[in-house]
């Protein structure tokens, strides 16, 4: 099921992006009151995302969806029917592309997250898979519904929400302890985890032994990493260990197995878009 739908304004921005005077070509050939029908299915497999979105933009031109529409976080297998919209041709033709984009971008992000959480699961049953913030600039709401369309959850939504303290933060604390700050920034933020990254194994049973919630070890080697949760296991068992640093498909479940509780991947947004295969027919 879709964890939400994208606002209406950016799909209005979407259509008077590719179609800010209407369809040139349609006007010209006079064929803009026809009526058609658009049908949208998967080309190969794929999990499906924007599907909503789709139907949507054909609403906000007029166009009426026929029969169900897909879901997005459906997985599909070629030749699944996704969507199917009525309506005339000169709508038709300024909602084709961009509709069909937009779920082709973002099933595949949702196709990517879902392979790594499957590959994540192998590893480790309980283990978690979530997204960073690198997503490209202004495509966040879009993308972190593809995300968890795939079965992940967003790693930090933003700055704002989130505790999670780099080296390049410590580089400005000078000589404070990591126990001291860990408690100031409970003090402050009582109700967040208090999330630190590190990139040795020294720096790491520091702040596990400062009491850290949530450990995040940046580009660590498998094995460098199984010591790390074995030493936080039997020292603290509450710190959870996240992996973070190029994640993907094809080394998610060693991690996991590894003792990484959290995977932390920026890979899906960089996943190939899936087809949609679309066809117009004149007449409905």
């Amino acid at each position: 099921m879709s964890p939400y739908r994208l606002p209406e304004t950016f799909l209005e921005g979407l259509l008077q992006e590719d179609s800010p005077c209407g369809d040139a070509t349609t006007f010209a050939l006079g064929i803009g009151h026809l009526p058609g029908r658009l049908v949208f299915r998967a080309r190969g497999e794929m999990v499906l995302c924007g599907s909503e979105e789709a139907a949507r933009l054909g609403e906000l031109r007029g166009l009426t969806a026929v029969g169900p529409v897909r879901a997005s976080g459906s997985a599909l297998a070629a030749g699944e029917e996704i969507l199917c919209l009525d309506g005339d041709a000169a709508s038709l033709h300024v909602v084709w592309k961009t509709a069909q984009t937009l779920m082709e971008y973002l099933s595949g992000v949702a196709t990517g997250t879902a392979e790594i959480v499957a590959a994540a699961r192998r590893g480790h049953p309980e283990a978690s898979v979530v997204c960073t913030r690198k997503n490209f600039p202004g495509t966040k709401a879009a993308a972190i519904k593809a995300v968890f369309s795939g079965g992940a959850s967003p790693h930090r939504l933003s700055l704002s929400e989130t505790l999670l303290v780099f080296p390049e933060h410590r580089a400005f604390l000078r000589a404070e302890a990591p126990c001291a700050t860990i408690v100031r920034l409970r003090r402050l933020w009582p109700e967040r985890a208090v999330v630190v990254e590190v990139d040795s194994e020294s720096e790491a049973r520091r702040w596990i032994d400062a009491g850290a919630d949530i450990l995040q070890l940046e580009k660590m080697p498998v094995d460098m990493l199984r010591k790390i949760a074995a030493y936080a296991t039997s020292s603290r068992p509450t710190t959870r260990i996240a992996a973070a640093g190029g994640i993907d498909a094809g080394n998610a479940a060693t991690y996991a197995e590894a003792g990484a509780h959290i995977l932390v991947t920026s890979a899906p947004y960089f996943a190939h878009p899936r087809d949609v295969a679309v066809t117009l027919h004149a007449g409905y």
